[in-house]
């Protein structure tokens, strides 16, 4: 018997379907910078796995047959032929079946971080026994940190507080019988039998699944295409977001036109590419900025002002800022700088705050606005402390 699979859906539901996976131990929330991203051009569906976010948890051992089967039924309730299918990990195994098997409905195939057969298989099932005698909390630690290489971990402690929320948010029976799930399966003699346009993803770092066992589907899957990202470990669709997404979104583009009229597909290539950057763009500027400011500028976006909102969410988040020769924090405090300098208050600001609610110490702001005092004159750097005292009283730091 299938599970009545929880789902989060963005986009407009005429559009193309891509349909998200997602790793043993989280949730649907986990693709949320891919879904906002592509949410513009397709009908995205983020489904959990049973005993995973919302889905109910039915008494394990699960298979992968079982969990495939459950993403039948629910791409049939959701009225879906065939989907652009994306798969992480579990997602991943459970995306190679649903290929192998059912390719009707598979259009193209994206798999990230993910294994034709999760061995040894002894592994997968102490640690089943292990989350129903001790609960799922107590490896919850061990399981985050190999989602993320130590240096961004170091950098973004939040990131790693709400994963651990995540996974502890997971029933104990439900990832309990999806590790017996993959302690079952093997799909290596079935990757010859996946027909449609696969695409490759591993993260140089990721412990779980290395680039050598993605190189071994991309050998085994006819004219699928490997990528490699550097750094990245096994979320890497969230160390490497802005990557993974514009890869996604390359993939399907350029593999999903078949069956389209010219007047429902306008202009490909060259669009492809402005709307890979565009999808690259806004997810580093929601990072970035935030939700709430993002969301305002899009509402108050007028036909007058679009194409200068497209242009800088292309340009400078697209390309400047997703540029992999300096980090999101350093380009931080270089933009502070900048602004500062020039006096631009209003940008300076929502970059005072922006960097605020992303955690940044206040003490890096005041060295900040010290530096460019020395280099760009005292009355500037006067005006960014002011800026920077009453956003610390306005977000109600000491």
């Amino acid at each position: 018997m299938t599970a009545d699979l929880a789902y989060r859906e963005y986009g407009d539901p005429a559009n193309p379907a891509v349909v998200f996976l997602g790793s043993i131990g989280s949730d649907a929330t986990m693709w949320a910078p891919q879904a906002h991203a592509l949410s513009n051009r397709y009908r995205v569906v983020c489904a959990d796995h049973r005993g995973h976010g919302g889905s109910p948890a039915p008494q394990g051992p699960y298979t992968v047959a079982e969990l495939g089967g459950d993403v039948l039924a629910l791409l049939d309730r959701l009225e879906l032929g065939a989907v652009h299918l994306v798969g992480l990990s579990l997602g991943g195994a459970v995306a190679q079946w649903l290929a192998a098997r059912h390719p009707s409905r598979v259009r193209t195939l994206t798999l990230l971080c993910t294994s034709p057969a999760f061995t040894p298989a002894q592994g997968w099932i102490d640690r089943a026994e292990t989350v129903r005698t001790q609960g799922l909390s107590s490896i919850a630690e061990p399981i985050v940190e190999r989602w993320f290489t130590a240096g961004l971990a170091e950098r973004d402690p939040e990131l790693i507080h709400r994963h651990l929320e995540m996974v502890r948010g997971v029933s104990d029976e439900g990832y309990a019988g999806c590790c017996e799930a993959l302690a079952d399966w093997d799909g290596r003699g079935d990757l010859a039998r996946i027909v449609a346009p696969t695409l490759a993803i591993a993260g140089e770092q990721d412990p779980a699944t290395p680039p050598a066992t993605l190189r071994t589907i991309a050998e085994g899957v006819a004219d699928a295409r490997l990528e490699v990202l550097d750094p990245g470990a096994h979320l890497v669709s969230v160390e490497q977001a802005g990557p993974v997404t514009a890869l996604i979104a390359r993939h399907i583009a350029a593999t999903s036109t078949s069956g389209y009229t010219a007047a429902t597909v306008p202009a490909v290539p060259a669009p492809t590419d402005r709307a890979d950057a565009h999808a690259a763009g806004m997810l580093v500027r929601r990072t970035v900025l935030g939700d709430a400011h993002v969301d305002r500028s899009i509402a108050a976006t007028t036909e007058f002002t679009a194409p200068f909102q497209d242009f800088i969410t292309r340009t400078a988040w697209g390309d400047v800022w997703n540029r992999p020769g300096m980090d999101h924090h350093t380009r931080r405090l270089l933009t502070l700088a900048v602004l500062t300098a020039l006096g631009t208050e209003h940008e300076l600001d929502m970059h005072i705050r922006a960097a605020l609610r992303a955690g940044t110490d206040p003490g890096e702001l005041v060295e900040v606005f010290l530096h460019t005092a020395i280099y760009a004159g005292v009355p500037r750097s006067n005006r960014a402390f002011a800026l920077g005292q009453q956003a610390l009283a306005d977000l109600g730091e000491p």
